[in-house]
């Protein structure tokens, strides 16, 4: 055992003859021990607040802190006064010991405050507010999971020490470091659901996969990413249900990101309708409605006849918004309108099933559409999505293969590297 100095021994005998041996009289002395260590806590506060002025940051961490420091300052001094009283009856030991587990809880209390001010501090400097919120989202999600891992280790390394006050738990330490190995093979099998759930949480947040507001579809739903955990991802479905799917879901299941790279998204709209569909007027219709309608951010605006098989012609619609809540609106909005005004100008357009003979159906003939390699072709902004405009080109890059020169240069670069072999 240590051997102590004859000062500090000198010293707690003063102290321990200093304070009375009757429980009442040591009772009133703790009280007012820890009714001077509340003032102390209580002025150190105000002082804080006075001197924090205009700094969010000293502030956060006054008003956060201020309970657990009280609370610790209480319990210092009550555990010192109880700590001197060595002739009083055996109580005391008891109430040590539970005092010094509480100091344990409420340092971790502590340290788990300022963990918070400095998240809260990051956070602060993203706001996801605006437009292109993108790198702020990824940046709350990856602090709040980071958030709820210092929580976590805090509580954890918490317990550990309340642990290691009890020899007993010390010796048990001891044995389970020497048989480590053994025991986590058995509880990696054990919790092999929880942990690769806790892997997967992890690697959700800092591979960018999905943040949190995220527009997504899952299982055929539709809705947005609410909260990211450690284990499982709530999602907010369009018509206000919450989807709880785990972790390893989204690592091992493909699933819809719409906002991944960006917000703005594109959406289709489909409509059946006659033979007689007047398209060249049904454009200028489209132009007319989306120009009026502030949901559309005037990206992509694109009329195509996609199928024309039986007694239907299928006419597809893609309009584009700068979110995907704003484009579902968008959608249901325009596809009205349209039905609207096939309704009131071109009643004889809507989808019919005929049984004319081969006489035809006595109308006029309806223009034949510009070739996609003619200038009105080129020069119209509702040429097509991939063809038909320097746009819709550049667009089509994107879902296109090499092409046959490049092709041609990769299998002469192929020869070339074989050739330079060695024999």
């Amino acid at each position: 055992m240590p051997v102590s100095s004859p000062f500090v021994l000198a010293a707690d005998d003063t102290v321990s003859e200093v304070l009375p041996q009757s429980t009442w009289l040591l009772l009133l002395v703790v009280v007012g021990a820890a009714l001077a260590a509340w003032l102390v806590a209580v002025a150190i506060g105000t002082v804080v607040r006075r001197f924090a002025g205009r700094s969010t940051a000293v502030a956060d961490l006054s008003r956060r802190g201020r309970r657990p420091l009280r609370v610790l300052l209480v319990l210092v001094a009550v555990t010192v006064v109880l700590d001197s009283a060595t002739r009083v009856g055996e109580w005391r030991d008891v109430v040590v010991r539970v005092l010094g587990l509480a100091l344990i809880a409420v340092v971790a209390w502590l340290v788990a405050v300022a963990a918070f001010v400095v998240e809260d501090l990051a956070l602060a400097r993203y706001d996801v507010d605006v437009v292109d919120n993108r790198h702020a989202r990824r940046v709350r999600t990856q602090v709040t999971l980071v958030r709820r891992l210092t929580v976590a280790v805090l509580a954890l390394l918490a317990i550990a020490g309340m642990l290691l006050t009890f020899p007993a738990a010390r010796a048990a330490g001891t044995s389970i470091l020497a048989s480590a190995g053994v025991l986590s093979v058995v509880a990696g099998l054990a919790a092999q659901t929880s942990l690769a759930n806790v892997f997967a949480g992890l690697q959700l947040a800092f591979t960018d996969a999905i943040r949190v507001d995220d527009v997504v579809v899952v299982q055929e739903e539709w809705g947005r990413i609410e909260e990211i955990t450690l284990t499982y991802v709530v999602v907010h479905v369009w018509d206000d249900r919450r989807l709880v799917l785990p972790s390893t879901y989204f690592t091992t299941t493909p699933f819809q990101n719409w906002t991944r790279t960006e917000s703005a998204v594109l959406g289709s709209i489909e409509i059946d309708v006659d033979w007689t569909t007047p398209f060249d007027e049904m454009r200028t219709a489209l132009d007319r409605m989306l120009e009026e309608n502030n949901l559309w951010d005037e990206r992509v605006k694109v009329l195509q006849v996609t199928d024309a098989v039986g007694s239907v012609i299928r006419v597809r619609v893609l309009v584009s918004a700068k979110d995907g809540p704003t484009l579902f609106d968008l959608r249901c909005q325009v596809r009205e309108a349209l039905v609207v005004w096939l309704q009131r100008e071109h009643g004889a357009s809507l989808p019919r099933v005929r049984t004319e003979g081969v006489g035809g159906f006595g109308v006029e003939r309806v223009p034949a559409p510009a070739s996609p390699g003619s200038t009105d072709a080129v020069t119209s902004p509702n040429a097509g999505l991939f063809t038909g405009s320097v746009e819709a080109r550049e667009r089509s890059r994107a879902f296109a293969g090499p092409s046959p020169e490049e092709l041609a240069e990769r299998s002469r670069n192929t020869a070339e590297s074989r050739d330079d072999r060695p024999a």
